[in-house]
Protein backbone atom coordinates (compact mmCIF):
# COMPACT_ATOMS: atom_id res chain seq x y z
CA UNK A 1 0.00 0.00 0.00
CA UNK A 2 1.32 3.19 -1.04
CA UNK A 3 2.29 5.75 2.11
CA UNK A 4 1.23 9.06 2.10
CA UNK A 5 1.04 11.88 4.05
CA UNK A 6 0.39 15.59 3.67
CA UNK A 7 2.54 18.41 5.05
CA UNK A 8 1.24 22.04 4.21
CA UNK A 9 -1.36 21.14 2.03
CA UNK A 10 1.48 18.87 -0.62
CA UNK A 11 0.62 15.36 -1.16
CA UNK A 12 3.99 14.04 -0.06
CA UNK A 13 4.99 9.93 -1.24
CA UNK A 14 7.62 7.93 0.80
CA UNK A 15 10.80 9.09 -1.97
CA UNK A 16 9.80 13.17 -1.18
CA UNK A 17 10.25 12.48 2.36
CA UNK A 18 13.82 13.17 3.91
CA UNK A 19 16.11 10.39 5.35
CA UNK A 20 16.39 9.60 8.71
CA UNK A 21 19.10 10.84 10.96
CA UNK A 22 20.51 9.52 13.98
CA UNK A 23 18.61 10.50 16.55
CA UNK A 24 16.10 12.56 14.40
CA UNK A 25 12.21 12.12 16.03
CA UNK A 26 9.93 12.59 13.54
CA UNK A 27 6.55 14.58 13.90
CA UNK A 28 5.29 11.59 12.15
CA UNK A 29 4.38 8.19 12.62
CA UNK A 30 6.77 5.87 11.66
CA UNK A 31 5.42 3.38 9.24
CA UNK A 32 8.58 0.98 8.72
CA UNK A 33 8.93 -2.24 10.91
CA UNK A 34 12.86 -2.53 11.60
CA UNK A 35 14.56 -6.02 11.09
CA UNK A 36 18.47 -7.21 11.94
CA UNK A 37 20.28 -5.25 9.64
CA UNK A 38 22.04 -8.44 8.23
CA UNK A 39 18.60 -9.77 7.45
CA UNK A 40 18.04 -6.24 5.81
CA UNK A 41 21.08 -7.07 3.29
CA UNK A 42 20.43 -10.64 2.99
CA UNK A 43 16.65 -9.83 2.20
CA UNK A 44 18.05 -7.35 -0.71
CA UNK A 45 20.18 -9.92 -2.31
CA UNK A 46 22.79 -8.77 -1.28
CA UNK A 47 24.70 -12.10 -0.03
CA UNK A 48 23.87 -14.41 3.10
CA UNK A 49 23.37 -13.25 6.62
CA UNK A 50 27.01 -15.02 7.51
CA UNK A 51 28.34 -13.25 4.54
CA UNK A 52 26.72 -10.22 5.60
CA UNK A 53 28.13 -10.37 9.39
CA UNK A 54 31.31 -11.04 7.77
CA UNK A 55 31.08 -7.12 5.68
CA UNK A 56 29.76 -5.49 8.95
CA UNK A 57 32.66 -6.99 11.20
CA UNK A 58 35.48 -5.61 8.92
CA UNK A 59 33.72 -2.19 8.46
CA UNK A 60 32.17 -2.36 5.28
CA UNK A 61 28.62 -1.33 6.18
CA UNK A 62 27.74 2.25 6.79
CA UNK A 63 23.90 2.83 8.19
CA UNK A 64 23.43 6.62 7.89
CA UNK A 65 27.13 7.42 7.72
CA UNK A 66 28.12 5.54 10.56
CA UNK A 67 29.75 2.22 10.56
CA UNK A 68 27.64 -0.88 11.11
CA UNK A 69 28.09 -2.97 13.95
CA UNK A 70 26.92 -6.69 14.75
CA UNK A 71 23.56 -6.89 15.65
CA UNK A 72 21.85 -3.36 14.90
CA UNK A 73 18.48 -2.89 13.19
CA UNK A 74 17.36 -1.11 10.37
CA UNK A 75 13.81 0.10 8.24
CA UNK A 76 13.43 1.16 4.99
CA UNK A 77 13.98 5.06 5.81
CA UNK A 78 18.13 4.32 6.93
CA UNK A 79 20.64 4.88 3.96
CA UNK A 80 22.77 1.49 4.10
CA UNK A 81 25.60 1.58 2.14
CA UNK A 82 28.16 -1.80 1.57
CA UNK A 83 31.64 -0.86 0.13
CA UNK A 84 30.06 2.89 -0.66
CA UNK A 85 27.55 1.74 -2.76
CA UNK A 86 23.95 2.54 -1.52
CA UNK A 87 21.70 -1.06 -0.94
CA UNK A 88 18.39 -1.03 -2.69
CA UNK A 89 15.30 0.24 -0.49
CA UNK A 90 12.64 -2.63 -1.39
CA UNK A 91 13.53 -6.63 -1.96
CA UNK A 92 14.04 -7.31 -5.45
CA UNK A 93 11.61 -10.16 -7.22
CA UNK A 94 13.45 -13.42 -6.26
CA UNK A 95 15.87 -15.41 -8.86
CA UNK A 96 16.74 -18.84 -8.61
CA UNK A 97 19.60 -19.83 -10.92
CA UNK A 98 21.63 -23.30 -11.44
CA UNK A 99 25.23 -23.51 -13.45
CA UNK A 100 27.59 -25.67 -14.09
CA UNK A 101 30.67 -23.85 -12.90
CA UNK A 102 33.93 -24.82 -15.33
CA UNK A 103 37.43 -25.72 -13.35
CA UNK A 104 39.10 -22.54 -13.19
CA UNK A 105 36.06 -20.16 -11.97
CA UNK A 106 36.28 -18.55 -8.41
CA UNK A 107 33.00 -18.63 -6.71
CA UNK A 108 33.19 -15.20 -5.78
CA UNK A 109 31.41 -12.01 -6.39
CA UNK A 110 34.03 -9.76 -5.71
CA UNK A 111 34.15 -7.42 -8.78
CA UNK A 112 37.96 -7.28 -8.10
CA UNK A 113 38.07 -11.06 -8.60
CA UNK A 114 39.44 -12.32 -11.48
CA UNK A 115 38.05 -15.19 -13.22
CA UNK A 116 35.00 -15.12 -10.91
CA UNK A 117 31.27 -16.06 -11.42
CA UNK A 118 30.27 -12.71 -11.57
CA UNK A 119 32.21 -11.88 -14.81
CA UNK A 120 31.69 -15.46 -16.21
CA UNK A 121 27.95 -15.12 -16.15
CA UNK A 122 27.14 -10.89 -15.80
CA UNK A 123 23.66 -12.25 -14.54
CA UNK A 124 20.65 -9.92 -14.76
CA UNK A 125 19.85 -8.39 -11.47
CA UNK A 126 21.87 -9.27 -8.33
CA UNK A 127 22.34 -12.69 -7.69
CA UNK A 128 25.31 -14.67 -5.42
CA UNK A 129 26.49 -18.18 -5.60
CA UNK A 130 24.83 -20.80 -2.32
CA UNK A 131 28.02 -21.76 -0.63
CA UNK A 132 30.95 -22.34 -2.45
CA UNK A 133 33.30 -24.76 -5.18
CA UNK A 134 36.95 -24.75 -4.99
CA UNK A 135 38.51 -23.30 -7.97
CA UNK A 136 39.46 -26.95 -9.01
CA UNK A 137 36.23 -28.38 -8.65
CA UNK A 138 33.33 -28.17 -10.96
CA UNK A 139 29.71 -28.91 -11.55
CA UNK A 140 26.62 -27.28 -9.87
CA UNK A 141 26.18 -24.53 -7.97
CA UNK A 142 23.05 -22.56 -7.46
CA UNK A 143 22.53 -18.95 -7.08
CA UNK A 144 19.69 -16.93 -5.92
CA UNK A 145 19.29 -13.36 -4.08
CA UNK A 146 17.02 -14.86 -1.59
CA UNK A 147 19.30 -14.27 1.51
CA UNK A 148 17.07 -16.86 3.65
CA UNK A 149 17.29 -19.73 1.38
CA UNK A 150 21.57 -19.43 1.05
CA UNK A 151 21.43 -19.57 5.07
CA UNK A 152 19.14 -22.57 5.65
CA UNK A 153 21.09 -24.76 2.59
CA UNK A 154 24.68 -23.52 4.03
CA UNK A 155 24.37 -23.28 7.52
CA UNK A 156 25.98 -26.41 9.79
CA UNK A 157 22.44 -26.52 11.44
CA UNK A 158 21.14 -28.05 8.59
CA UNK A 159 21.50 -31.46 7.02
CA UNK A 160 20.74 -30.43 3.41
CA UNK A 161 21.97 -33.34 0.92
CA UNK A 162 24.91 -32.36 -1.78
CA UNK A 163 25.72 -34.86 -4.12
CA UNK A 164 29.26 -34.86 -5.65
CA UNK A 165 31.38 -37.74 -8.04
CA UNK A 166 34.72 -37.92 -7.28
CA UNK A 167 37.54 -39.98 -9.50
CA UNK A 168 41.17 -39.98 -7.37
CA UNK A 169 45.07 -40.83 -9.03
CA UNK A 170 45.16 -45.02 -8.19
CA UNK A 171 42.99 -47.46 -6.91
CA UNK A 172 40.89 -46.67 -3.80
CA UNK A 173 40.17 -49.71 -1.34
CA UNK A 174 36.87 -50.49 0.41
CA UNK A 175 38.62 -49.77 3.84
CA UNK A 176 39.03 -45.87 2.72
CA UNK A 177 35.32 -45.81 1.68
CA UNK A 178 34.20 -47.15 4.56
CA UNK A 179 36.41 -44.50 6.77
CA UNK A 180 34.48 -41.89 4.46
CA UNK A 181 31.03 -43.18 5.17
CA UNK A 182 31.35 -43.40 8.90
CA UNK A 183 33.44 -40.52 9.54
CA UNK A 184 36.68 -39.31 9.78
CA UNK A 185 39.05 -36.82 11.63
CA UNK A 186 39.73 -33.54 9.56
CA UNK A 187 40.49 -30.15 10.74
CA UNK A 188 40.15 -30.92 14.19
CA UNK A 189 36.73 -32.91 14.63
CA UNK A 190 35.07 -35.52 13.11
CA UNK A 191 33.06 -34.87 9.73
CA UNK A 192 29.31 -36.50 9.59
CA UNK A 193 28.90 -39.80 8.31
CA UNK A 194 28.02 -39.81 4.67
CA UNK A 195 26.50 -42.43 1.57
CA UNK A 196 29.73 -43.32 -0.47
CA UNK A 197 29.37 -45.96 -3.54
CA UNK A 198 32.24 -47.23 -5.48
CA UNK A 199 31.79 -46.32 -9.45
CA UNK A 200 34.91 -48.20 -10.06
CA UNK A 201 38.40 -48.57 -8.61
CA UNK A 202 39.27 -44.93 -8.84
CA UNK A 203 35.61 -43.19 -9.01
CA UNK A 204 33.02 -43.07 -6.22
CA UNK A 205 29.86 -41.21 -5.52
CA UNK A 206 29.40 -39.18 -2.31
CA UNK A 207 26.85 -37.75 -0.37
CA UNK A 208 27.29 -34.54 2.27
CA UNK A 209 25.01 -33.15 4.85
CA UNK A 210 27.65 -30.60 5.67
CA UNK A 211 30.14 -28.34 4.06
CA UNK A 212 33.80 -27.58 5.15
CA UNK A 213 36.47 -26.27 3.45
CA UNK A 214 37.56 -28.56 0.89
CA UNK A 215 36.32 -31.34 2.76
CA UNK A 216 36.48 -34.14 0.18
CA UNK A 217 40.06 -33.37 -0.72
CA UNK A 218 40.82 -33.30 2.54
CA UNK A 219 38.86 -36.44 3.82
CA UNK A 220 41.03 -38.36 0.39
CA UNK A 221 44.08 -36.81 1.73
CA UNK A 222 43.63 -38.19 5.27
CA UNK A 223 43.44 -41.63 3.29
CA UNK A 224 46.95 -41.49 1.34
CA UNK A 225 45.11 -39.96 -1.94
CA UNK A 226 44.85 -37.11 -4.06
CA UNK A 227 41.83 -36.31 -6.22
CA UNK A 228 41.73 -36.32 -9.72
CA UNK A 229 38.66 -34.53 -10.60
CA UNK A 230 35.30 -33.41 -8.34
CA UNK A 231 32.31 -32.31 -9.27
CA UNK A 232 29.03 -31.93 -7.80
CA UNK A 233 26.19 -33.32 -9.35
CA UNK A 234 23.14 -32.57 -6.80
CA UNK A 235 22.17 -29.66 -4.43
CA UNK A 236 18.93 -31.24 -2.58
CA UNK A 237 16.20 -32.00 -4.91
CA UNK A 238 18.30 -29.81 -8.14
CA UNK A 239 20.27 -32.06 -10.25
CA UNK A 240 23.23 -31.22 -12.57
CA UNK A 241 21.44 -33.14 -14.91
CA UNK A 242 23.07 -32.71 -19.04
CA UNK A 243 23.63 -28.60 -18.36
CA UNK A 244 26.41 -27.79 -20.08
CA UNK A 245 29.67 -27.02 -18.47
CA UNK A 246 29.37 -22.99 -18.34
CA UNK A 247 25.99 -22.66 -18.47
CA UNK A 248 23.45 -21.35 -16.43
CA UNK A 249 19.71 -21.81 -16.85
CA UNK A 250 16.61 -20.31 -14.39
CA UNK A 251 14.82 -23.22 -12.11
CA UNK A 252 12.25 -24.61 -13.11
CA UNK A 253 8.53 -23.56 -11.16
CA UNK A 254 8.63 -27.31 -10.02
CA UNK A 255 12.24 -27.27 -8.74
CA UNK A 256 11.96 -24.03 -7.22
CA UNK A 257 8.76 -25.56 -5.21
CA UNK A 258 9.93 -28.06 -4.06
CA UNK A 259 13.68 -26.51 -2.53
CA UNK A 260 11.58 -23.22 -0.71
CA UNK A 261 9.27 -26.05 0.73
CA UNK A 262 12.20 -28.14 2.24
CA UNK A 263 13.80 -25.30 3.71
CA UNK A 264 10.75 -24.85 5.76
CA UNK A 265 10.17 -28.59 6.80
CA UNK A 266 13.56 -29.58 7.33
CA UNK A 267 14.49 -30.47 10.87
CA UNK A 268 17.75 -29.13 12.95
CA UNK A 269 20.76 -31.47 12.35
CA UNK A 270 21.32 -33.79 15.47
CA UNK A 271 25.06 -34.83 16.30
CA UNK A 272 24.92 -38.63 15.38
CA UNK A 273 25.40 -41.13 18.10
CA UNK A 274 29.27 -42.66 18.22
CA UNK A 275 27.72 -45.95 17.30
CA UNK A 276 24.83 -44.90 14.64
CA UNK A 277 24.36 -47.27 11.46
CA UNK A 278 26.05 -45.75 8.24
CA UNK A 279 25.21 -46.24 4.46
CA UNK A 280 27.54 -49.39 3.40
CA UNK A 281 29.53 -48.45 0.22
CA UNK A 282 28.60 -50.52 -2.65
Amino acid sequence: MLFRTVVLGKILSRNDMPRSQPNDHRPYHEPFVKTRLNKHLADRGLCSRRKADALIADGMVLVNGKVAELGMTVDESDDVRVRGNEVMTAKPKPVYYAFHKPVGIITSVDPKARDSILTFLKLPGRAFPIGRLDVASSGLLLLTNDGRLSERITHPRYHHEKEYVVSVLRPIDDVALEKMASGMMILGSMTKPARVTRVDEKTFRIVLTEGRNRQIRRMCEALGHAVNTLRRIRVMNVELGDLPVGACRELTKEETKILLASIETTPLAKSPHPNASINPVV
